[in-house]
């Protein structure tokens, strides 16, 4: 096998990553790394967390070829950054000024819980980085501390801060939605976001956790949620979902009262899933293609292009994990079981 540049090889092996549901694939998930400074009871274990080898992880060069190939090739057009906490690996804005030099990628974005923004969130802008996900949870110190296990939260405010001051197009700030923790925490994230002009989202809290402590009865649900947000702010105005293949429902505070307008977004990723108009695909940091968030299986690339296969043997690889692709996550199903890896080593 020999390696071809995407601008040099042509051949059929062209067009959209289709499944055999139909569902196009434009949306691409990278994972730069599994490090993250962070140690969130949802995601990690709190001690003695075991990371890939760092000879193990795609390089920059590595990671640019398969998103070259995908958007030039495959029409995907949507590029996210994750981790891990992607800010921990070095440079990450050389990686993304490489991206954004990429002809027909329209849209690149990044998820991060926000500690090293102060320093990252202007080189990142400039680097052509467009929009950002960032993690908070919760606004209570001794929360903080609980669930990600470590006393940052200061350094996300400052970074939620130091973002919005770049102008970046779009800002949201993400919180797992748990049974027992947002009940207290939701009224004031809301009127933080609505405060800093951003959008809030709440996720309903998935099994993807290391120490496999998920249970249904911990999910706080996208219905109870908006019914103790209602409670308290009174109706709320539902808006259209920006494509279809968005996973949030989007609504805005009613009028008349002082945070009238704000948005906040339910992802309903368990009770609501959205697995039918699924577009996306996930690289891990590692050099796997993954079709699906839950899947157990994965198809590796790394070791492929390591030993020299052209861009044509890498698409059909992909092309292959693609159509294997099955209809939704299962986790209603008796016999589900959650991936091996957990969050931090898949990417979110």
């Amino acid at each position: 096998m020999t390696q071809n540049s995407t601008s040099t090889e042509t051949s059929c092996n062209e067009g959209p990553l289709v499944d055999s549901l139909g569902r196009v694939h434009t949306s691409l998930r990278v994972s730069v790394t599994d490090r993250c400074n962070l140690r969130c009871s949802y995601c990690m274990p709190e001690l003695d967390a075991t990371f890939m080898p760092r000879d193990h992880l795609l390089s920059f060069e590595e990671l640019h070829r398969i998103v070259e190939l995908l958007v030039t090739r495959c029409h995907v057009d949507d590029v996210r950054l994750t981790g891990g906490e992607p800010l921990v690996r070095r440079d990450l804005d050389r990686f993304v000024a490489m991206l954004s030099s990429i002809p027909r990628l329209t849209d690149l974005s990044l998820t991060t819980n926000g500690i090293l923004l102060r320093e990252q969130a202007e080189k990142l802008k400039a680097a052509g980085l467009k929009r950002l996900n960032i993690s908070i949870d919760t606004l209570d110190r001794e929360v903080f501390k609980k669930l990600a296990r470590r006393d940052s939260l200061d350094q996300t405010l400052e970074g939620i801060n130091r973002a919005i001051r770049c102008g970046f197009e779009s800002i949201k700030l993400n919180a797992i939605a748990i049974q027992g923790i947002t009940e207290h925490e939701f009224i004031s994230l809301i009127e933080f976001a609505a405060s800093k002009g951003v959008v809030i989202r709440f996720i309903e809290f998935m099994p993807l956790d290391f120490d496999r402590a998920w249970h249904k009865d911990r999910v706080l649900t996208g219905d109870r949620l908006l019914e103790l947000i209602q409670q308290h702010f009174g109706t709320l105005i539902e808006q259209p979902r920006a494509t279809p293949s968005q996973p949030a429902e989007r609504f805005t505070l009613p009028e008349g009262g002082y945070f009238s307008g704000a948005e906040i977004g339910i992802i309903r990723s368990v009770s609501q899933p959205f697995c039918q108009a699924c577009n996306r695909l996930r690289i891990t940091a590692d050099g796997s293609i993954r079709n699906c968030l839950f899947a157990r299986e994965e198809t590796p690339l790394r070791d492929l292009m390591r030993q020299g296969a052209s861009n044509d043997d890498l698409l059909s690889v992909i092309r292959a994990c693609v159509a294997q692709k099955k209809p939704g996550h299962g986790i209603d199903a008796e016999q589900f079981s959650p991936p091996d890896r957990a969050m931090y080593s898949i990417g979110g």
